[in-house]
């Protein structure tokens, strides 16, 4: 394969005496280069993207996400299904002109049908249920009235016990032998093969997130109903385990192969919905962080974190240069020796990461250094992926009007946009070695007594404690150290029932499979990975009975399995963070426990291959049909298969849930690796700082920021020839990243970076994890063992 920065490349031949046409067509090889490059990887010059980041999409883009493509044909089946059963019960009248009392009897005559032995009478039933829960669109005129009377018909399915019915249901066909054992002789698995879990999971599906949507003008009864629904699904009922669970398990036993025939897409987006009804968005999570702090008596937090971030703006990314390619353009060194102006005029320096937007002329980029290549074939290796550095567009030469520099182009900072934070570690550390220096001994964890040290050192220390920080963490970690030192004296520990604690006590014994089981779907799912025949099928509720003959089938096809994936993603990385976050708040140990699983299960690796791609063109990729979403499609008749209708896609500069997936892995990364020096370590040994960097291109404020802290968090480890070849990238990390005061992130001093200290940090969490869990009444040892 030709190499497209090799001189020459892209350019036409030579005549037959090998000069003359080359160098007349050189200008227009490189632009014929640039556009290629462009086109395959996208431009540089990435727009701002007006990105809200929240618990999930839209209340329609979440219902259409649901269903696949495949599947729009089940509509009309609902629909027919429903009528054929209504006329049967009801004369002369339709659903939507019946009394309320009428529709909650016919609802009722509803559940008493499934009761049936004949699995066909029943999923007939069922289809009826779900008609009347995607809106009874056959007599609606527009998507909002198919909305409305979706919203309306699942609260009202809901107060009639529809939802534990098919439960009920839903218990009798994970449990369907015959089933299971159809799937797994076959040799392809098709939509066909799960057509009534597919039936029983989205009623469910469409009551949670019908139900869990909160406006304004709902009623008193429905507001009741939504805080029963949630208390049903958070605790265990009738000595049942939470919904969770039930959904955990189907999880593990299609990633076990018992169970192929399982609609994953449809289960991971239910259980993601169920574990934020229960137990709370990141919006709910804030409130709840504010409240336990005041109830741990701790000072008040200094700013919003989800405000913050949002009143950030997104900044240009670094360029980069190419060494080859651009050489064969340049005049001579010769011509260029002792001329700073031809200099300035050939090269100019790049949008820098930060706020000045100043160009200075008389400085370039460095040339990436022997280091920075060596790194980048390692990691290729390492993380089993190509890893492409030539996505580095050359510097051109500025138009005449932008060789100015202007004053008034120059905007100074007003203030850096997060409090700084100091932990009780750090000013025990400043001491320690201001004790050294100035009296020849420490006083250990002593940070009052300041006698025989110099003015300035007791100034620093005022500072220090100005902004120290406690967190609810060093709270509870500090009471488990009292409790295992006393145990007799301060008594058993109350825990509170929260759902939170419920779901991790019921999650305890299997997690580390349940964690391995949502790792190996996400990497199924991941457009980095290759087809291998061992690999999982997750395409069972997508894939149709008959494969498609024409090309226009074949691309519809292509694009609902692309959408299938991303929408797996969008799940998976969604209820990580969720449950991350929420045990890190209810326990530290508990969020440490689910953190080392994950480590085990070589999720750093597995986030870093995810971004081992063009993430610029996976965040504006148009995986889509709008005129085949829900409810669009149910309100008009389905437009003839053309190239026109595939590609009249939304016009959005972005897709939502892509750009959702990515930050969620970010922020998972980061929290799987802050203040955790071995795992930070990983992140260098899979040379991640060029595929973070790469990140960078995407112009969104949320997502740089946390590109930004997880190189900060290496920085340290990179050696000074990369700091000093990136340092557009390190004052972009000043000024976005919080500011640790005594934190030498940038230089490489820091005592708890020693390498021999990486293993036993992992041990000595692992035993605290253990005591933890011991003490809390639970055999740790049978749960590590299996």
């Amino acid at each position: 394969m030709e190499d497209p920065a090799a001189p020459g490349a892209g350019s036409p031949p030579a005549d037959g005496n090998g000069n003359g046409k080359g160098k007349q067509a050189a200008p227009k090889g490189r632009e014929a280069f640039r556009s290629q490059r462009r086109e395959s990887e996208g431009s540089v010059d990435c727009p701002t993207l007006e990105f809200e980041y929240g618990d999930s999409d839209g209340h329609a883009a979440e219902l259409s996400e649901l269903y696949s493509y495949t599947e729009n044909l089940e509509f009309t089946t609902n629909r027919r299904c429903f009528e054929e059963d209504f006329k049967t019960q009801v004369q002369g009248k339709e659903w939507l002109e019946l009394e309320e009392d009428a529709q909650k009897a016919y609802v009722m005559g509803l559940l008493d049908r499934l009761e049936v032995v004949s699995r066909e009478r029943r999923l007939k039933v069922a289809r009826a249920v779900l008609y009347l829960a995607q809106g009874t669109f056959g007599e609606c005129d527009s998507e909002v009235d198919v909305l409305h009377w979706s919203r309306y018909n699942c609260f009202l399915l809901y107060q009639m016990g529809t939802f534990s019915a098919f439960l009920e249901l839903l218990h009798m066909e994970i449990d369907n032998s015959q089933a299971c054992s159809s799937a797994l002789r076959k040799p392809a698995i098709s939509i066909a093969d799960s057509t009534e879990l597919r039936v029983l999971l989205s009623v469910m599906y469409l009551m949670v997130e019908n139900i869990r949507l909160e406006r304004e003008t709902d009623s008193c009864g429905w507001r009741t109903a939504r805080d029963t629904f949630r208390t049903e699904l958070s605790f265990s009922m009738h000595n049942e385990e939470p919904f969770a669970l039930l959904l955990f398990s189907m999880v593990t036993k299609f990633c076990s192969g018992l169970a192929p025939h399982f609609p994953i897409k449809k289960v991971l987006l239910l259980l993601w919905k169920v574990v934020m009804f229960t137990l709370g968005g990141f919006e709910h999570l804030q409130a709840l962080k504010v409240q336990k702090r005041a109830e741990l008596g701790l000072p008040p937090l200094a700013e919003d974190s989800i405000q913050v971030v949002k009143s950030m703006r997104a900044a240009s990314p670094p360029s980069y240069t190419l060494d080859l390619g651009e050489s064969q353009l340049a005049p001579p060194p010769s011509k260029l020796r002792g001329r700073r102006g031809s200099r300035r005029q050939l090269l100019t320096k790049q949008d820098s990461l930060d706020i000045y937007n100043e160009r200075d002329l008389f400085k370039t980029e460095e040339p990436a250094t022997e280091e920075e290549e060596e790194s980048t074939g390692d990691g290729e290796r390492t993380l089993d992926g190509e890893l492409d550095l030539l996505e580095q567009d050359p510097l051109v030469p500025p138009p005449p009007s932008q060789t100015l520099l202007s004053a008034e182009r120059v905007a100074f900072p007003k203030g850096l946009p997060w409090a700084p934070k100091v932990r009780q570690k750090d000013i025990e550390h400043f001491l320690e070695m201001s004790r050294n220096k100035f009296i020849g001994f420490t006083l250990g964890q002593d940070t009052d007594t300041l006698v025989g040290l110099p003015r300035p050192i007791h100034e620093s220390v005022k500072t220090l404690k100005q902004h120290k920080y406690v967190s609810i963490a060093d709270v509870q970690i500090k009471n488990e150290e009292e409790l295992e030192k006393c145990p007799m004296s301060l008594g058993e520990e109350m825990v509170p029932e929260t759902p939170c604690e419920i779901l991790y006590q019921g999650m305890l014994y299997s997690l580390p499979q349940y964690m391995i089981a949502l790792l190996k779907i996400l990497l199924a799912a991941a457009p980095t990975s290759k087809a291998k025949t061992d690999s999982i099928n997750i395409l069972a509720d997508v894939l149709p009975e008959e494969m498609p003959i024409t090309v226009l089938q074949s691309m519809k096809l292509g694009i609902d399995v692309n959408r299938h994936k991303e929408i797996i993603v969008k799940s998976i990385s969604a209820l990580l963070l969720l449950l991350l976050k929420h045990f890190k708040l209810n326990h530290i140990y508990q969020f440490e426990y689910v953190s080392q699983h994950l480590v085990f299960a070589n999720c750093i690796p597995l986030i870093l291959k995810f971004f081992n791609q063009n993430i610029l063109s996976y965040i504006t990729a148009k995986n889509s049909i709008s005129v085949l979403d829900y409810p669009c499609c149910t309100i008009q008749d389905l437009p003839e298969l053309t190239t026109e209708s595939l590609e009249a896609g939304d016009n959005n500069q972005f897709c939502w849930r892509n750009l959702f997936s990515c930050i969620n892995l970010l922020r998972l990364l980061n929290k799987l690796t802050k203040w955790k020096h071995s795992r930070t370590m990983m992140l260098v040994v899979f040379k991640s700082a060029p595929i973070l960097k790469r990140a960078l291109k995407v112009k969104q404020a949320m997502l740089q920021l946390y590109v930004l802290k997880l190189l900060k968090i290496q920085t340290k480890y990179l050696g000074r020839q990369w700091r000093k070849s990136n340092m557009k990238t390190m004052s972009a990390i000043y000024q976005k990243v919080r500011h640790r005061m005594n934190d030498d992130w940038a230089y490489g001093n820091d005592i708890d970076a020693r390498p021999w200290d990486f293993q036993a940090e992992e041990c000595t969490l692992r035993a605290n994890i253990e005591a933890f869990n011991s003490r809390r009444k639970i055999d740790s040892q049978y749960i590590w063992r299996n």
